[in-house]
């Protein structure tokens, strides 16, 4: 089979939600999505930062605000930012500026540097990312991924679907390898739809939210309230399409640095230490000649997250960390600071610091800072609570109470 094809790059959701086993394609992408072998040392794969049971992210729990990030195959090293949620990802089309709101969407990592310019699809592009960055599964080129997979456990499904020219050629190779990966991305066993929030939309009075969940859909919509759905997309496609709950747009939160990521006293790959900044998608488009003159509006923006298992995790007591430098350790708290960001004190100016509670750290970037969807929102408590327990029916793998089965 030809090298570019086979890729699920265009199926809308609805498309995904009809799969109900994977292809040969999506099948071996899944195989080389759990494969240890293809770091050095072994030991890590793409799963080991996207996990299921944490809804496809880090599957660690991060009561420690250091262990917001992963450590990488090589003992001792760390990214310098939270692993993203890999599930619904492969919806974010290539990075572009969108013409008509002159804003940039698209693109996968915090940063959109996996941009889908390569390989047409921002996930293929994702999925070569973490083989070669010597802070995750540290392997030395393409050459090297693909002599594990044309030696390794899953040579005979590569080869019989790809042929020899993909083990013959470490560009092509290389390529199929992420495509592979991407296919399983795409696939219905990674975006399931199949939250609480889908059987209501597909009926419900069958499926009724409770009155809780109801009130934080309604603050969720509103424009003078939550603002949420402005960047969080909750309503259906136009031909139904379940919805994603990302406009794979780009923010500036104002979050502040999270210093106990082991990032900042790795001086080998951030000689700049405890001064790093994170400089986001400005960052990336720096490097991009054509963009030269958007940089400078973008510094310190982030990809907006799908909300879709926002709060899947294994177990009550893990705790899952939030915005891209895991600042942040419940959807309670993430609420929270959207609602009085701007009404508490900044940490560093007063005495006795309590985040959250009496006080927000600094925005680690202050400008470009998003000033009109979020800050001041005037919710109260219950409001606040109501939010969080709408983002809850947002998990896959909600099952319906007996007599209500679809």
């Amino acid at each position: 089979m030809a090298l570019t094809t086979g890729l699920t790059a265009g199926l809308t959701p609805t498309a995904l939600l009809a799969e109900t086993k994977l292809t040969a394609l999506e099948q071996l992408g899944k195989a080389l999505f759990f494969d240890t072998q293809l770091s050095q040392p072994p030991g890590q794969a793409c799963a080991s930062c996207h996990s299921p049971i944490s809804g496809w992210t880090s599957p660690q729990s991060g009561s420690d605000p250091a262990s917001a990030v992963v450590e990488g195959a090589v003992r001792g090293r760390f990214g310098n930012r939270r692993p993203p949620m890999a599930a619904y990802a492969s919806f974010s089309p290539p990075l572009h500026l969108d013409p008509e709101e002159d804003h940039f969407v698209g693109g996968n990592f915090w940063d959109g540097r996996a941009s889908g310019w390569l390989l047409g699809h921002a996930t293929a592009d994702q999925a070569q990312g973490p083989f070669l960055n010597p802070v995750e599964q540290n392997l030395s080129d393409g050459a090297d991924v693909v002599h594990r997979v044309c030696h390794g456990d899953n040579s005979e499904a590569f080869l019989a679907y790809f042929g020899t020219q993909a083990c013959d050629n470490p560009v092509a190779g290389f390529n199929a390898i992420a495509r592979a990966i991407a296919a399983f991305e795409s696939s219905a066993e990674m975006n399931a739809f199949s939250s609480k929030y889908d059987y209501y939309l597909k009926d419900p009075e069958r499926y009724p939210l409770t009155e809780q969940e109801a009130l934080g859909l309604e603050l969720f919509v509103r424009d003078d309230k939550g603002m949420c759905a402005a960047c969080h997309p909750h309503e259906p496609g136009p031909n139904g399409e379940p919805p994603l709950f990302t406009d794979f747009t780009y923010d500036n939160l104002g979050v502040g640095r999270n210093l106990d990521n082991p990032w900042y006293g790795m001086k080998d790959f951030n000689p700049e230490g405890a001064d790093w900044v994170d400089p986001g998608l400005g960052g990336f488009l720096k490097t991009v000649p054509r963009f030269a003159d958007r940089v400078e509006e973008n510094i310190g923006k982030y990809k907006v997250p799908s909300l879709r298992n926002a709060d899947q995790r294994p177990a009550p007591g893990f705790v899952k960390r939030f915005m891209h430098n895991g600042a942040q350790a419940s959807l309670e708290e993430v609420t929270h600071f959207y609602n009085t960001r701007d009404i508490k004190p900044v940490c560093e100016e007063i005495d006795d610091p309590k985040p959250a509670e009496n006080c927000w750290p600094a925005p680690e970037i202050s400008a470009n800072l998003n000033t009109e969807e979020l800050g001041d929102l005037g919710l109260t408590a219950e409001e606040e609570a109501a939010i969080v327990a709408f983002m809850r029916t947002l998990n896959d793998g909600w099952t319906p109470p007996k007599g209500a089965e679809r």
